[in-house]
């Protein structure tokens, strides 16, 4: 690849790069009513919980944090099967860190607020890709070339024994103040079928990226091992399959993906259908309505 065109790339993409560091998340918003009976449901975690690509975004009162609606937390309280209490996730979160945006953070507020508790019949959490260097990932890929893409991946793995460690970390004091929740742990869909004609990743490069969604979901999965282990109630939910065919450049897409505007916040998240894909997921796998209050 010529240098002419990866200044190209990298013009168009490095001003952007700083949203797709908040590509991950959104905002604390207030619960929505269910019918009498369903299974107190709290949602924690990145923008893939809190709604990003499902419809406009809106920022909770008292919160500095964003979330969009109707995202796969809407769309399992809708079902009538679990009463949301509260989604607490935020577009951006980090595993820990002090500002509200982080995980850590969240599960300290839900516990302050007592909205996490004995009571708590399921709590659903997405984490640990902006941990990972999705952002860095993305950014190496689409600007710098092939080499400089495997040698982001091999480093954004290189992470995954840390950020396994957090995410196991998280959902053990999750445990510790639900000790009677069901923890589904969502992985992530890869992004990519792998094809020439993208103006910023390559095939080969998308291969690339597709192998880091692997070795993350690896490692959740492996934290959600550990946190079972512990006593937990945590349950993997691998959604690699169910979005098999549905890539951004698929011709029938679940991950938004404007290639025009690579500065959409909205970008690699699940769009409507993708957010409906999660929900589905969680009810045929996790079947809330057979979990004991």
């Amino acid at each position: 690849m010529s240098d002419r065109i990866l200044r190209r790339r990298s013009a168009a993409f490095a001003a952007g790069l700083a949203t797709l560091t908040l590509a991950l998340g959104t905002a604390a918003g207030p619960a929505g009513a269910a019918p009498e009976g369903g299974l107190d449901y709290v949602a924690i975690g990145d923008s893939y919980t809190a709604g990003t690509g499902a419809g406009a975004a809106d920022k909770p009162a008292g919160t500095t944090c964003w979330q969009s609606t109707p995202g796969y937390v809407g769309d399992v309280d809708k079902t009538g099967r679990v009463s949301l209490v509260v989604n607490a996730a935020c577009h951006g979160a980090l595993l820990t860190g002090g500002t509200e945006k982080s995980v850590q953070t969240q599960i300290q507020t839900l516990a302050y607020t007592q909205d996490l508790n004995a009571s708590t019949g399921m709590v659903t959490i997405t984490a640990g890709a902006n941990d990972a260097g999705v952002s860095p990932v993305l950014f190496a890929c689409a600007t710098n070339g092939v080499e400089v893409c495997a040698n982001a991946v091999a480093a954004s793995e290189g992470a995954l024994g840390q950020v396994g460690a957090g995410l196991a970390s998280a959902y053990a004091t999750i445990h510790a103040l639900a000790p009677n929740a069901k923890i589904a742990v969502l992985g992530y869909p890869r992004l990519f079928e792998p094809a020439d004609g993208n103006p910023y990743f390559s095939a080969d490069e998308q291969v690339l990226i597709n192998r880091a969604t692997d070795s993350l979901n690896t490692a959740i999965a492996g934290a959600v091992a550990s946190a079972k282990a512990g006593g937990a109630d945590a349950q993997f939910v691998d959604v690699t399959t169910r979005f098999a065919g549905h890539a951004v450049n698929s011709d029938d897409p679940w991950i938004a993906y404007d290639s025009g505007n690579p500065l959409a916040d909205t970008n690699f998240h699940p769009n409507p259908t993708g957010h409906r894909a999660y929900a589905t997921a969680i009810m045929t796998e996790v079947q809330p309505a057979k979990l004991a209050r």
